[in-house]
């Protein structure tokens, strides 16, 4: 999320939370598409992470935001004195940092693939001189290959402060989380509650074959972890009361209400109040409806403060006031725009919709943890219901391909938004980036990491 909401619109009654969330609702034709992506910044003469204010006269990420800011004319995010984002306030775009300096593409709402892969052609093409004049290149992993987390820069935003505090109280790896890893990231909206539990049931029953297609993150502190996804071994021991696969979801009833109750019941991090993030972790916000918080005596809920809260909630796939796709590695470019490619085709066509509920629907909640569990180290070789994911991954392909040729959004060489996935043909038919980069690094690379910061940059 670019920037925190400020709306000081007070909170009654649990309704009113439910309302917000329904008010995301949109005709089918103002659907639209989001993507996210995160790279890993690291200075090219030494292979050495980016800190916020740079080092030995060399500008840092603060650098890169500000001649972002210039070449784009976006308006800066301050978090006190400290420039932490830009917003596209005409297209509504941004962009934002991680914790550990990860530096984020938050994409405008667009209508086809074909402008997503424009949109991220366009970021690097604004990007890359900023950034080669200032000696840094970006990583496209999905966890960065060698720092450790002592060695991994911290970037000036209160969130973050807050958020690291409370990590280690909830798990082992919250801080591997947020310093580490990177995600790509895709947003879809919903025109009804029963067309968002459909598309929230598909969307999560099949993040983890996007785990398997997306695998790119099998190495930390110089070594190999054991796993095609480590990010995905990190959430399972992040922080499992706003994380995981959500099997509510698919039980009767399911509805914005149902979600509202889980999110209620998650603890809080912060409230924000003017520019000030007030620490809160592990406070209830039921607590500030009512008006008996006691982290902030006198203070009640406003809008502002569910927004943000459901922010702060991280299962595969995200209710807000659209669905987000979690379940992937950042990985090259055409991945970056496959992932938007594969979820565009499942969710906004209406039969490809049905086809692939029609796949996941007998799935049971045993079944999918088990999925989802075994996929960091298994890859495409899970099964699910006597089915390789490999097996699953060409069906879900198939049905992908129907959903966006039936879309005949086609670019100016008449090419439909089907090419998009012939990225992800080509890693079914032989082998993820993830294993890619094991036999590298057991090969030509010696089993060392240090040529990932040639052969794996944007």
């Amino acid at each position: 999320m670019a920037r925190d909401v400020s709306d000081t619109t007070p909170l009654s009654g649990r309704d009113e939370l439910v309302g917000w969330i329904e008010a995301g609702c949109k005709p089918a034709d103002q659907h639209r598409i989001g993507t996210e992506h995160e790279k890993v910044p690291f200075y090219r003469a030494d292979r050495a992470p980016v800190p916020y204010e740079g080092r030995d006269g060399v500008g840092g990420i603060r650098h890169l935001l500000e001649g972002m800011r210039d070449t784009l004319g976006w308006e800066p995010i301050l978090d006190g004195e400290h420039i932490i984002g830009l917003a596209d306030g005409v297209g509504g775009g941004a962009i934002s940092l991680e914790p550990g300096g990860q530096f984020e593409l938050s994409g405008a709402p667009l209508q086809t693939i074909h402008e997503t892969h424009d949109e991220l052609i366009g970021h690097f093409a604004a990007l890359t001189p900023i950034a080669e004049k200032l000696g840094i290149e970006f990583l496209s992993l999905g966890m960065s290959p060698k720092w450790t987390l002592a060695e991994t820069p911290v970037m000036p935003k209160s969130r973050y402060t807050i958020m690291a505090g409370y990590m280690p109280k909830v798990g082992t790896r919250g801080l591997d989380m947020m310093f580490r890893t990177c995600t790509v990231q895709a947003n879809y909206d919903f025109s009804s509650e029963a067309d968002m539990v459909k598309k929230l049931r598909v969307s999560i029953a099949l993040q983890p074959l996007a785990t398997a297609l997306f695998a790119n993150s099998p190495f930390k502190d110089g070594r190999l972890t054991g796993s095609l996804s480590e990010r995905a071994v990190i959430w399972r021991d992040t922080d499992n009361a706003r994380a995981g696969m959500l099997p509510f979801v698919f039980e009767d009833g399911m509805g914005y209400e149902r979600y509202v109750d889980y999110a209620l019941a998650v603890p809080m991090y912060f409230v924000k109040r003017g520019e000030r993030y007030h620490d809160v972790a592990g406070a209830d916000f039921r607590d500030l409806m009512a008006g008996s918080f006691a982290p902030l005596p006198g203070e009640t809920a406003v809008l502002s403060d569910w927004a943000n809260h459901l922010s702060t909630i991280f299962p595969e796939v995200r209710l807000k006031r659209f669905l987000e796709m979690r379940g992937a590695d950042a990985g090259p470019m055409p991945l970056l725009v496959a992932l938007p490619a594969l979820f565009t085709g499942l969710l906004y066509s209406a039969s490809s919709l049905d086809a692939a509920w029609d796949l996941v629907k007998t799935w049971t909640a045993a079944e999918r943890e088990t999925m989802w569990a075994q996929v960091p180290s298994r890859g495409l070789d899970t099964t699910i219901a006597g089915r390789s994911l490999r097996d699953v991954g060409r069906e879900v392909l198939k049905i992908a391909r129907a959903g966006l040729a039936e879309r005949a959004f086609r670019d100016a060489q008449g090419r439909d938004e089907t090419m998009h996935l012939d990225v992800l043909d080509a890693i079914l038919a032989g082998r993820t980036e993830a294993e890619r980069l094991i036999a590298l690094f057991k090969g030509p690379w010696g089993e060392s990491v240090d040529p990932s910061f040639e052969q794996c940059v944007y």
